[in-house]
């Protein structure tokens, strides 16, 4: 397998450690706007079988020619969701296999946002998928760690654990601090802000896709391995437009452990207008102010040394057993930054989310997971995924609740 890495910022580099490891690729080409990023990885790596190369991910036709200069035949998308439709499109022109760890965006709906979907997350890409299947191509779509792993055991609670579904909750928290920042978020921001401040999507199997308000319905949940209680909100996210798809269930939804403190943030930044991700003109230049909130906070990728604590992925299934009792089950993922940065160099969050299209890259390339069209995580058998994050030494954890 050869593979093009599109975007070197923290999830890029994370994955390239991750990957170095491993045996099943013959070459991975790492690209980034700026040249001297992918670079800079390269050089750490010192290893022959990567390469570093620029890349505008605003250009199809500059995303096609690298895949065809480095002979990829999958491509990692790395980058802002922001450049989604070019990296997606390209693929599909160049012929080769598509991953991403995020969708395409989401438009609100025009008149009535907290109550009807308006354009979904993904739906870009899945209005394509007959034309993807037609051509005998993969678009492995949302295969991070959410989306990703959490879909993963999605369906191997459908499949091994219970006999009906009442809930799928994908529930997200940390107990992780950073230092010498008063704030100071462990994930892009870009990417955070769309999230969170657009309107959270649910899907019931009576009413579909749906909408709400954002921060709506809190509940505390009490996350394992030491991290303790944590109060989560719902937020748009990409499990709710995926689960339904493969896996029968009644309601599927997605909740975020952020804090008051992000919260407050999130809300003042919307009230100024600085969560718009469309261009203003200042002083004769044009720029997004998100753009600018983004350049002003500290990299992500950067915070791993001042970083303390652990996080955690995980999706709460609810419904019937096996055996026809009721049961409650939290499947889940944690990474301890202690440990991703003594092994890995890489901060947990980022480290966490890149492990995931590692091992979906090695389960392609293996013929265990195989598949076209537009394909969620959920589409393929969950077993493998869950024997490789034991063998990459990060098993998922189980609990019954």
């Amino acid at each position: 397998m050869r593979i093009l890495v599109v975007g070197t910022g923290g999830v890029g580099s994370a994955f390239a450690q991750i990957a170095k490891r491993r045996t099943f690729f013959e070459h991975c080409a790492l690209a980034d706007y700026d040249s001297a990023r992918p670079a800079q990885v390269v050089s750490e790596l010192d290893d022959r079988r990567f390469s570093a190369h620029a890349i505008d991910a605003s250009s199809k036709d500059a995303i096609v020619a690298l895949i065809r200069e480095t002979r990829a035949d999958a491509v990692l998308n790395s980058v802002d969701p922001l450049f989604n439709v070019p990296v997606f499109d390209a693929c599909f022109e160049a012929g080769v296999t598509y991953l991403d760890m995020a969708m395409t965006l989401s438009e609100p709906h025009a008149t009535n946002p907290f109550e009807e979907v308006g354009i979904k997350l993904g739906d870009y890409q899945f209005e394509r998928a007959q034309a993807w299947e037609e051509k005998g191509l993969l678009a492995l779509v949302g295969i991070g760690i959410e989306p990703g792993a959490a879909d993963v055991f999605a369906r191997y609670a459908a499949d091994e654990l219970f006999s009906e579904i009442d809930e799928i909750g994908i529930r997200d928290g940390a107990n992780l601090v950073v230092e010498g920042y008063d704030f100071a978020p462990t994930f892009s921001i870009w990417t955070t802000i769309e999230e969170c401040l657009n309107p959270p999507v649910i899907w019931e199997a009576e009413r579909g896709w749906f909408t709400t308000a954002p921060f709506s319905e809190p509940e505390v949940f009490d996350f394992p391995e030491g991290i303790g209680p944590v109060e989560c909100v719902n937020v748009e996210h990409e499990e709710v437009l995926l689960v339904p798809r493969w896996i029968e269930c009644k309601r599927v939804t997605f909740k975020y452990g952020l804090g008051d403190e992000f919260i407050e943030v999130l809300k003042t930044l919307n009230k100024l207008g600085l969560d718009s991700k469309e261009s203003i003109r200042v002083k004769g230049v044009d720029i997004a102010p998100r753009a600018v909130v983004a350049a002003a906070l500290p990299d992500p990728a950067t915070l791993g040394d001042r970083m303390t604590g652990k996080t955690c992925a995980g999706t709460l299934v609810t419904g019937l057993g096996k055996d026809g009792a009721p049961r409650k089950t939290y499947l889940y993922h944690v990474a301890d930054n202690e440990t991703t940065m003594r092994e890995y160099g890489s901060q947990a969050v980022v480290w966490q989310t890149a492990i995931n299209p590692v091992i979906a890259l090695e389960l392609l390339a293996s013929g265990a997971w195989k598949g076209v069209g537009v394909l969620g995580p959920e589409a393929f058998p969950p077993q493998p995924f869950l024997d490789a994050l034991a063998e990459y030494g990060a098993p998922h954890g189980v609990l019954e609740l």
